[in-house]
């Protein structure tokens, strides 16, 4: 990586710091990020690719820096060994439920339909808690509009009432 995309990448690893703190949202995010890794991987994994190099190519295909630097990680933890579930764990970035699915796809054999199943879960998920989310964002966004539709009527009636006073 040379240095004039250097502090570019900075600036992504830190928006992407930033969604995972937002309170509701950053939970969401993960969770939907993990489930594209998931479906990636689970796909070339079925399609007959090595573990690692499908490991390489899903990192290849996020969007989110410190994702896939995490999964970059991992696969030099898996090329030296280790687990893919340990390796992920060691990331503290994937939810333990996602790592622990993974180990028991990897202890039973069925790995690309253990990670298609977590595709499925997350996904769901994810879709869950965005209508869960929209749904009390609604009701928010109703009172903003009419706590501005107040105030532009009082700033338009407010003249006309001190002007009337004036006069008498």
């Amino acid at each position: 990586m040379d240095q004039a995309t250097e502090p570019a990448e900075t600036a992504r690893e830190r928006i992407d710091r930033f969604k995972l703190r937002v309170p509701v949202m950053g939970e969401i995010w993960i969770k939907y990020q993990v489930a594209q890794l998931s479906r990636i991987l689970g796909t070339l994994l079925t399609g007959g690719i090595p573990l690692v190099q499908a490991m390489e190519t899903a990192a290849d295909s996020l969007n989110t820096p410190l994702l896939k630097r995490a999964v970059e990680t991992a696969g030099k933890g898996v090329r030296e060994g280790q687990p893919l579930s340990g390796s992920l764990k060691a990331s503290k970035m994937f939810p333990g439920l996602a790592t622990d699915m993974i180990e028991v796809g990897e202890s039973t054999g069925a790995l690309p339909a253990m990670l298609n199943s977590i595709a499925e879960f997350f996904e769901e998920d994810v879709n869950t808690k965005m209508a869960a989310t929209l749904s009390l964002i609604e009701p928010a966004i109703m009172i903003i509009m009419g706590g501005f539709v107040a105030f532009v009527l009082i700033a338009l009636y407010l003249p006309i009432f001190s002007l009337t006073d004036t006069i008498r």
